[in-house]
């Protein structure tokens, strides 16, 4: 071997861990950078997920708090449709000898108002006089007949005077008969209609100028049967009637 060769294999061999010592520097410097950029992305990973928590719980209680609200405001707006004065308005109620208007008739007698029930016949009348106070009045009215709701008209107005007639409740109403169309004949429709529409258009005029006096409302007890014709007869024809009657009165 040359002193040549010698010096390039001493050069190589001299320090044989050399190259190994500067590998493993240069690992653990990059296992260092490694350690810090993902300790940094955990503290980011903990700050966004913080973050995410606030944001969720200062969510629900805004959410709380506007649901509180909506439910102040449905009450306060609850309590202001509460008339006051009740005892000083007087509301006129047809068909109460039994159903909606005998159940309202006592219902707004306990609170204090000054009822005036139509009922149909005597013992309707009776038992309803016998279910309420003193403050209730009853008179016999049939609204098909046109003398009949003149004389309750003119009844009505001499005991609401100056006062006028706070409410009016059109509530009688008949049923039957209900069949296919082709069963039944023109006085099948006629003893609806007289009685649903005709009747309570008859009544409605009357007693609108005492509405009027009182600023007064007008309630027509129509039914779904006004929007949607489920049967034959003339029952879904005079509820559809009540319908535009109550819009043309608006």
């Amino acid at each position: 071997m040359s002193k040549k060769e010698g010096r390039y294999l001493n050069s190589d061999t001299s320090n044989p861990g050399s190259h190994h010592k500067k590998w493993t520097r240069s690992s653990f410097s990059s296992c260092a950078r490694t350690g810090q950029e993902h300790d940094r992305r955990n503290r980011k990973s903990k700050q966004q997920l913080q973050v995410q928590h606030n944001v969720e719980f200062i969510t629900m209680w805004l959410l709380l708090v506007l649901l509180l609200g909506l439910i102040f405001l449905y009450r306060r707006y609850r309590y202001g449709l509460i008339l006051e004065n009740l005892t000083d308005k007087y509301v006129f109620i047809t068909g109460c000898d039994s159903g909606f208007g005998n159940l309202l008739a006592k219902q707004l007698d306990k609170l204090g108002m000054k009822v005036l029930a139509a009922c149909l016949t005597d013992n309707g009348a009776k038992m309803l006089k016998k279910e309420t106070s003193t403050r209730l009045q009853t008179i016999i009215l049939d609204v098909t007949n046109s003398h009949s709701v003149s004389s309750a008209a003119k009844w009505v107005n001499d005991v609401v005077s100056n006062k006028g007639l706070w409410g009016l409740v059109n509530n009688a109403g008949v049923a039957n008969p209900i069949a296919q169309s082709e069963w039944l004949t023109k006085e099948d429709y006629l003893k609806i209609l007289n009685v649903n529409l005709l009747g309570l258009i008859d009544v409605t005029l009357k007693m609108l100028p005492m509405i009027r006096r009182a600023q007064g409302r007008v309630v027509n007890v129509a039914s779904i049967a006004g929007r949607l014709t489920f049967n034959g007869g003339g029952y879904c024809i005079s509820k559809y009637g009540v319908e535009t009657f109550s819009d043309s009165l608006r």
